[in-house]
């Protein structure tokens, strides 16, 4: 090789080095950066997908959700597609600590990415539980607004109506925990004072 190649191979591979290196100084890659952390969560209204067909064969039961109607709650916001391998792998972890906060203020949703029900309803079935709703989002318009980078990706707001975390890949059953936890410990957002009626005299 000679140096004319040697150099040119030198300028190319230290700094990629050096990224690699930033990569594991800087923690668990899984964890990406976003600029969405500690930010108001975007707002969303996205239908419920039927576990089922409808008698009329749609594949919505008719119901919404709006994120702002969780305000007070900590929310668990997964983005997952049937044919994506590490959904497969956290789906059990999803589903058991959904089941652990079902009843202490912690609302776990499944926003279904690039994939159809049909597959949906039967990737879940092979999964032998679906634990909380999911949620279907045409056109993708709340991923992109969410920043998607890819499937999984897992986003918990705290009871402020605030981003705290956002895991990309599989999550753990342990990240969840500890995370839910944190923000359950944190005082709820005042209420608004309520306006004193004008009194006449």
């Amino acid at each position: 090789m000679s140096w004319k190649r040697a150099g040119i191979a030198m300028l190319v591979g230290i700094p990629l080095l050096m990224l690699l290196a930033w990569g594991m100084v800087r923690g668990d890659p899984r964890i990406i950066p976003s600029p969405l952390i500690d930010q108001p969560a975007p707002d969303f209204e996205l239908p419920v997908m039927a576990p089922a067909r409808t008698p009329d064969g749609e594949d919505v039961t008719g119901e919404v959700v709006r994120l702002s109607d969780h305000l007070g709650e900590v929310v668990v916001l997964n983005f997952y597609a049937s044919w994506c391998v590490p959904c497969r792998i956290e789906h059990p972890a999803l589903v058991r600590t959904a089941a652990r906060y079902r009843d202490r203020g912690v609302q776990f949703y499944g926003v279904v990415y690039q994939d159809t029900p049909q597959a949906i309803r039967t990737y879940l079935r092979q999964m032998g539980a679906k634990g909380y709703p999911s949620l279907l989002d045409p056109g993708q318009r709340v991923a992109i607004d969410w920043g998607l980078a890819g499937v999984p990706e897992t986003f918990i707001v705290g009871k402020d109506g605030r981003i705290s975390k956002k895991i990309f890949s599989a999550v753990t059953e342990q990240e969840l925990v500890t995370e839910i936890e944190r923000l359950l410990a944190e005082p709820s957002p005042a209420a608004a004072p309520a306006s004193t009626p004008e009194v006449s005299f």
